[in-house]
């Protein structure tokens, strides 16, 4: 539980520490996160946390940041964000998802157009894909942004784990407010794409991997297309790995996602068959198909985050069941911006003694401005 005290929010573990972070950011608010780690054989920061504060650093002008001498301690006061473009080497700990998500929420509350370069790990096991992120998470992005949606995400060199070497170029207008959302209808499942990569191996291998995927899918529609990457040399990052990432998309242009991923240099893990991978990564999308929201369930928090920041009006979206992270998130939300979330249990359309899994979010946004940015 956060503990407030002369304006300043209290936690503790390291749990939730990145959207703890973005929260602090957007309010202004300043926060103290105490005992990370402090029962682990190594304990405080790992390095990949420090990364990210360091590129939320280079995003603000005047950020108050504060490490204590074991690491187990971090007291971060924002200052004025402030965007533009920026270049960022990411830790190998973790994949370059976890910083793009990051600096997504905070792309159109800056005082410029975020023109970013991110290198790293573009594929890996722990977090969202460049792929997948650039497939379900901007169409979440865009939905809330006014005017025209001018959103460039492109992978330049793919990086699988552990040693890198990817690069994605990231690009993001700013915006004076958000727009409210009124997302309840999923729609029926119009088509599948997707895209295999094979990364500094045969060739073959992408293929395989879309004719197992295929072959799970083709049972549930006819409409798909997988496509393959093959990259090698200078596209092909540092170490050797193969998966993919695979989007249904519905009639009201709902983007839900699956995927998998197998590297072949980590410690303690031995590669997938190809054939195995193209199967976990079927069923993975069809679950999250069958979870039925309107929003694809990593980027469940984003969609929060921005409905909470909306125009002083109601918005609605249908997700499916609350993630752990979500369900903390919005805790999170009430003790930085005050804003509580209405949660309901989707009824069935024909019978409504009948409840579904689905979750209706209402809330009202706090009509969030932009002061940063510049007035024409």
């Amino acid at each position: 539980m956060p503990s407030e005290r002369k304006n300043v929010l209290t936690y503790e573990g390291c749990n939730y520490l990145k959207y703890r972070l973005l929260l602090s950011t957007l309010s202004g608010k300043p926060v103290k996160i105490v005992d990370i780690r402090i029962n682990h054989d190594d304990p405080g920061l790992r390095e990949y946390e420090v990364s990210l504060i360091r590129l939320l650093d280079r995003m603000t002008n005047g950020s108050i940041i504060n490490i204590g001498e074991t690491g187990t301690s971090l007291y971060f006061s924002p200052g004025l964000l402030v965007g533009g473009d920026l270049e960022h080497d990411c830790n190998l700990q973790r994949g370059i998802g976890y910083y793009l998500e990051a600096i997504m929420a905070l792309a159109p509350f800056c005082k410029k157009p975020v023109d970013i370069k991110l290198r790293g790990i573009t594929n890996n096991t722990l977090d969202p894909s460049v792929d997948r992120i650039k497939s379900s998470g901007l169409p979440v992005l865009k939905k809330f942004i006014i005017g025209d949606c001018d959103v460039e995400l492109n992978i330049r060199k793919r990086g699988a784990a552990p040693d890198g070497g990817g690069e994605i170029h990231f690009k993001c207008p700013i915006n004076r407010s958000l727009k409210t959302v009124q997302f309840q209808n999923v729609g029926m499942i119009k088509r599948i794409r997707g895209l295999a990569c094979s990364i500094r191996v045969s060739p073959a291998i992408a293929n395989r991997i879309v004719e197992s995927a295929k072959g799970v899918l083709l049972k549930f529609i006819p409409d798909i297309y997988i496509h393959t990457d093959h990259c090698r040399g200078g596209t092909g990052g540092k170490s050797p790995g193969f998966g993919i990432s695979i989007t249904a998309e519905t009639t009201n242009e709902v983007f839900l996602s699956g995927e998998a991923f197998s590297p072949l240099m980590t410690t303690g893990s031995l590669p997938c068959v190809p054939e195995d991978l193209g199967k976990e990564a079927a069923m993975k999308l069809l679950d999250e198909i069958y979870r039925n929201g309107c929003v694809d369930s990593p980027f469940q928090r984003m969609a929060a985050l921005f409905m909470a920041l909306g125009k002083k009006d109601v918005s609605k979206i249908l997700v499916g069941p609350l993630t752990q992270a979500t369900i903390q998130f919005l805790r999170d939300l009430k003790d930085f911006f005050g804003v509580v979330f209405k949660l309901e249990q989707a009824k069935d359309e024909e019978d409504d003694d009948v409840t579904l899994d689905q979750v209706l979010m209402t809330c009202v946004g706090i009509g969030y401005s932009n002061l940063s940015r510049r007035m024409l």
